[in-house]
């Protein structure tokens, strides 16, 4: 069975997260679907990250092997048009060796979460990005997010029902960087834990405000403890931009 591999970009308001649930519409459960309507296979799209409920993508990357071999083009183009009208475009599709899996061959995971930093409502990007009314300090921010950066025990920003077998990671990347009244955080590691980049998000918020200092963030780091995080940022603004192999 020859192997595909995927990019896929996503709108996640409509879908809960990227994994197939029974009951409710996820990306997986359609990209499926989708490719039963183009083979008639019932086989396993498997992704390189499994986004959250409402969390979007640019470029996700999953592997898909199909029953026979078709032009990549065309694989591409069969399943743009088996799912619509869900808000998912396959932007390429592309043979692989069978060695090739999207999660376990993955060297690096790219993610950017949106902060529109404004009093006045959203309307063109609600959904999209994390509206903050309140003045974020944005110095403040960056100072504070590089006692996140390298390998640490982040049990204090993993969701309690994570299932990764160790809560130690190595960050490789977290900026905070302002453009007008955005402020866009980003961030890139081999691999995040449940709800990793929304619990780092909500706690450098925190730090914008006032609220927390670099120093606090230290503390709540070497906690690691669930209960030391701030509040977990909604999931509008984060985006998965790219997986590195």
């Amino acid at each position: 069975m020859p192997r595909y591999k995927l990019t896929i970009e996503y709108d996640g308001a409509p879908f809960s997260g990227w994994q197939y649930q029974d009951n409710a519409p996820t990306v997986q459960g359609t990209l499926e679907n989708a490719v039963k309507a183009m083979t008639g296979a019932d086989v396993r799209v498997s992704g390189a990250g499994r986004t959250d409920a409402g969390v979007h993508a640019l470029g996700q990357v999953a592997h898909v092997d199909l029953p026979k071999a078709y032009r990549a083009d065309r694989v591409r183009d069969a399943l743009n048009a088996h799912v619509r009208p869900y808000p998912i475009a396959v932007l390429s599709a592309e043979i692989v060796g069978e060695d090739f899996d999207a999660r376990f061959s993955a060297k690096r995971r790219h993610y950017l979460y949106r902060i529109a930093n404004r009093r006045a409502n959203l309307a063109v990007n609600a959904g999209h990005v994390w509206r903050v009314a309140k003045p974020l300090d944005v110095p403040a921010m960056q100072e504070a997010a590089q006692v996140l950066v390298g390998k640490h025990d982040f049990t204090t920003f993993r969701d309690t029902e994570c299932q990764a077998k160790s809560p130690e990671k190595t960050l490789d990347v977290l900026d905070v960087v302002r453009a007008g009244e955005d402020v866009n955080i980003v961030t890139n590691a081999r691999s995040f834990l449940h709800s990793q980049v929304r619990s780092m998000v909500g706690s450098l918020v925190w730090v914008g405000h006032g609220r927390w200092s670099a120093k606090d963030m230290k503390a709540a780091l070497e906690a690691r403890d669930r209960a030391a995080c701030g509040p977990v940022a909604p999931p509008d603004g984060l985006y998965l931009v790219r997986v590195d192999y």
